[in-house]
Parts: structure tokens; sequence; C-alpha cells
């Protein structure tokens, strides 16, 4: 893990990180996903770091029996976080216990990849995505999926909610579509071939709504605004292997990170001729999570 103004490192021996979220409350606090043996066998584990002059501190740790392969923070409890597993599980987990999950939903049939917990104010759902080729909605004070979304003929690997529309989420998949879903209304809302490749990663850009990036096994980050999907607004290229995490930035509306398995993080802007801002190679293993903090305009 890295923090802006230095990098800020903590080894979690025989773990690999799948994702990292920083908390929306405080400042410096990150939740790491983490898996055995790249998540093929063994445990998980949820690790809370907390960021201080020192260093990097390990808050709480959770184990799960199986790999977790992303988490999301809550947004209306600073304490609650949800996971993804290997086993088609999601966790409800409280950092003010030692002890957990709170609840386990098991609905997927196959490895659960993402989880993400809505941010527009009045709802408060989740969407999960799998391997089991389904998205499913949740409230997380309700025991059993809300709704199933079907149509994707891929493993999904991404879902995300808008950070503009209300009951709107992304996914994106080893069918090599992004597609775009509307909770209210049963079936896809738009379908959107991508990538001649599987896309790992996908994310709304949280200065316009019309604009999300796809990020894929092709190497490339693409650019698709809603309103005209017949080519891509940008295509970024630059990474050697497969792009496996890409988020835009919370303060400038062109800007953008993304993770590949070429060990790098990648910072781009869009806007620019020359748009590969830095490129960051501390890593010596695949870099699959990526996060960039909502307090602190540097940190990632």
């Amino acid at each position: 893990m890295a923090g802006g103004g230095g990098v800020g490192v903590l080894r979690l021996p025989g773990l690999h990180g799948y994702a990292a979220e920083f908390s929306p409350y405080w400042p410096g606090r990150v939740a790491c996903a983490a898996a055995q043996y790249y998540g093929i066998a063994g445990c998980g584990t949820l690790a809370v770091l907390e960021q201080n002059e020192a260093g990097i501190a390990l808050l709480r740790s959770f184990d799960w029996n199986d790999g977790l392969f992303d988490v999301t923070w809550s947004e209306n409890n600073e304490h609650v976080l949800i996971t993804s597993s290997g086993d088609g599980s999601l966790q409800i987990w409280d950092t003010a216990k030692t002890k957990g999950p709170l609840q386990v939903y098991k609905e997927h049939t196959q490895e659960a990849y993402s989880v993400d917990w809505s941010q527009t104010r009045g709802e408060q759902l989740v969407v999960s995505g799998s391997w089991d080729q389904t998205a499913k909605l949740w409230d997380p004070a309700v025991g059993k999926s809300l709704c199933t979304f079907k149509g994707h003929e891929g493993v999904i690997y991404s879902t995300i909610w808008s950070p503009h529309i209300p009951g709107c989420f992304a996914s994106a998949s080893g069918d090599q579509t992004l597609r775009v879903w509307d909770v209210k209304a049963p079936g896809v809302k738009l379908v959107i071939p991508a990538h001649q490749a599987e896309i790992l990663s996908c994310d709304w850009c949280k200065y316009d709504e019309n604009l999300l990036v796809t990020g894929a096994v092709d190497c490339s980050l693409k650019g698709w605004d809603l309103r005209n999907i017949r080519q891509p607004v940008f295509i970024l290229l630059g990474h050697t292997y497969a792009i496996r995490r890409v988020k835009f930035s919370p303060f400038h509306a062109t800007l953008l990170a993304s993770c590949s398995y070429d060990f790098t993080v990648r910072f781009w802007d869009f806007s620019k001729p020359n748009p590969l801002l830095e490129t960051v190679e501390h890593h010596t293993e695949f870099t699959c999570g990526l996060d960039l903090s909502l307090h602190n305009r540097g940190q990632v």
C-alpha cells in the first residue's frame, strides 16, 4: 500500500491484496480485501489500516474461510464494511467489534468478485457482481437480495454505482461489454461493446454523469459517453499487461488512476495531448487494488 507524500508500506505475509478502499469518514483509514495463494485456495483477510505520522498500522483484521476479492465501506455507519468472497458470499463486518462477521449473505453460486455501496443520498443499497454472470441488489437491513440482474454472457468483474443517478450502476464483464442498469427497471438499460477483450474494471466520472471508463485485458483504458456509445471519448495506452482496476479522481474531472498486472500504477489526464502523467513502479507483484482518498488530494 502506498500513500501520497512518500510511500508507506505495510506487508501482510502470505496474503495478496485484491482491493483497497479509503474510508469515507476517517482520513488515512483504508480497508484491504486479501486472499492467500492468489485467491485460488486458502483463506481471506479483511485488513483495516490506518496511516499516521509513524507510517501505516494494522488497526483491525478479520479472517474468512475463503479469499476476499472486494470491499466497500458503509455510507451510513463509519464502522461497517462489506466484503465479497470466493465462496460466493458477502460478509458484513463491524470494526468496532473484534469478532465477525455480523451477517453473511450467500446467494451467488460462484465467486463474488465485486461489491459496492451506493453513494447517492436517500438510498442504502449495495450491488454485487459474480462469476455466476449475475449482479445482485441488496439492502443491508434485509437478509436476502432484493433482485438479480441477468444479461451478461461472461463473468462479472466489476459493479459500480453511479455517484450521480440514484439506482443506477454499471458492470464490466468477461463478455467484453460494459452495461448500465437501473434498479427500478428489469433488464439492462445500455450495452456497450467496449473492448475486444475481457473488461476487468470500470468507474464513473465524479464530475460528469454520462462519462465512464473501462480497463481491460487488452491493456487499454477507454472513456465512454453514455449519450454516444459508437466510439470511445478517449483511449489511454501504456500498460503492458491487463488493467486490473481503474478509478476517477474525486478532485479533478479529467484525472484518473489505473493499476495493472504489469506491477505499475499509472496516473492519467485524458484532456492532455500526452495523457500519461506518471508511472509508479514500487510494487513487485500484480497490482490489483487502488483507491484515491476523498480527504487528501495526493493520497492514493
